[in-house]
């Protein structure tokens, strides 16, 4: 009998083995999800927009420099999984979309380019608050300590 709390796994065609992860982990592709627990049209309709828009503004963030996109693409994966396992599948398989949603949903693994890029970004943004960020030390102070956090948090997942 199947259970009902996960849908089938999903099997991409194409191995990733251009990403740097462990040899056991490389072909390790497929995962479960957990299955819709409203199969109702419209609660599977709902997270379905969220999904589109996500990769709209993710489509966008690839034009724009300083606006994510692998964030929102994450966000779209979830979606896809709650509402439609064909956008899902879609989303995973697309050639410029799929591999860092892959890389993340499979392996958390965060590319070594935008690990680089977050921590400069990061860097800079704060030498800028404690320059303009007026006379206190407060501001400076809370926000180079939630930096350093998700700093420390990025540079401890694995590299894709």
């Amino acid at each position: 009998m199947k259970s009902k709390l996960y849908r089938p796994t999903i099997v991409l065609k194409k191995p990733f083995n251009h990403l740097r992860f462990n040899k056991d982990l490389r072909n390790t592709v497929a995962a479960r999800h957990p299955a819709r627990f409203v199969n109702s049209r419209p609660c599977r309709f709902a997270p379905t927009v969220p999904g589109f828009l996500s990769i709209a503004v993710g489509l966008v963030g690839v034009v724009v420099p300083g606006l994510p996109t692998t964030d929102f693409l994450l966000i779209a994966a979830w979606a896809f999984s709650r509402s439609s396992s064909r956008f899902q599948i879609w989303l995973c398989e697309h050639p410029l979309l799929g591999p860092p949603v892959i890389a993340w949903r499979d392996h958390g693994a965060v590319p070594l380019k935008a690990k680089v890029l977050a921590v400069v970004t990061m860097a800079a943004s704060l030498s800028l608050i404690v320059v303009y960020g007026g006379s206190g030390w407060v501001l400076p102070t809370f926000v180079g300590v939630a930096m350093v956090g998700v700093a420390a948090y990025l540079l401890t997942r694995p590299t894709a």
